[in-house]
């Protein structure tokens, strides 16, 4: 086979068991993943639990992570059946500075799964909860987590145009010219931007409306207009507001996630 185009993990296994591969929309899955979108255990926890044989599908011990999971099928842990239904989730958090949006932190300040961790329920701490979208280390603000990959993909995706409103504390004092060039897009090394909302709140404070979300990309339009971003925080992403202390979290209502975000899992 070419490289790069390598055989996914989860497909190997399936043939190798001469079972159907999980398909793409989301009626299938693979073991360890099942595991943690359902919130029986994190998928890292899942694959552990799986490689030393305490996880039974359809009535055999299975050892492979990437087995294919089907509708229907029957899955116990430690002898205990557990219900492997996908009811989307989804919780905000409030991101303090400090911590990554990465598996790992190699600097030990540690990262927002931890963070989150630390502060949910007992209830939820079986869930792999997905980070929808980045924050930088010193961003503070509005960070969305999931059980489900369709969220993450709906809420990155460029086609969304989901908003996203920014607050910067910024060096020297914008004026209108400044502020229309915001408005208007800019030309970054990356491309010209899309159109943006901007307004002053404070001589030094720009509120910043975008929709697309690339890389450093308030920071870097900030700088673009001469005014370099000495504090940023995230307030909203689409029609959800930030509304939980730094550090804390809450979980959205159904109509949040379907009116406020945009997201209809059928």
């Amino acid at each position: 086979m070419a490289r790069g185009h390598k055989t996914p993990r989860w497909l190997e296994a399936a043939r190798r068991r001469g079972g159907e591969a999980p398909s793409p929309d989301g009626r299938a899955d693979w073991l360890s993943r099942a595991l943690g979108r359902a919130g029986v255990l994190p998928r890292a926890d899942a694959e552990v639990a799986i490689r030393e044989g305490r996880v039974e599908l359809d009535g055999r011990v299975e050892r492979e992570p990437f087995a294919p999971v089907h509708t229907g099928s029957q899955v116990k842990v430690d002898g205990r059946v557990r219900e492997l239904s996908l009811a989307t989730r989804v919780l905000m958090f409030h991101k303090p500075s400090g911590p990554v949006v990465h598996g790992s932190d190699p600097e030990g300040v540690g990262t927002v799964f931890e963070r989150l961790r630390a502060v949910l329920p007992e209830v939820l701490l079986g869930y792999e909860w997905l980070a929808v979208g980045r924050l930088d280390r010193d961003t503070t603000g509005l960070l969305l987590f999931t059980n489900d990959e369709r969220v993450v993909r709906h809420g990155t995706a460029p086609k969304t145009h989901l908003t996203k409103r920014y607050v910067a504390r910024v060096a020297g004092r914008p004026g209108e010219v400044a502020l229309q060039r915001l408005r208007d897009g800019l030309a970054l090394e990356d491309g010209p931007t899309r159109p943006a909302g901007a307004t002053l709140r404070a001589p030094d404070v720009v509120e910043l409306t975008l929709t697309e979300g690339r890389h450093h990309q308030v920071k870097r339009m900030l700088a673009a207009v001469g005014h370099p971003v000495r504090e940023l925080h995230r307030e909203s992403v689409g029609g959800v507001a930030l509304d939980v202390v730094e550090g804390a979290w809450r979980e959205l209502r159904a109509e949040e996630v379907q009116e406020g975000l945009g997201f209809r899992s059928e």
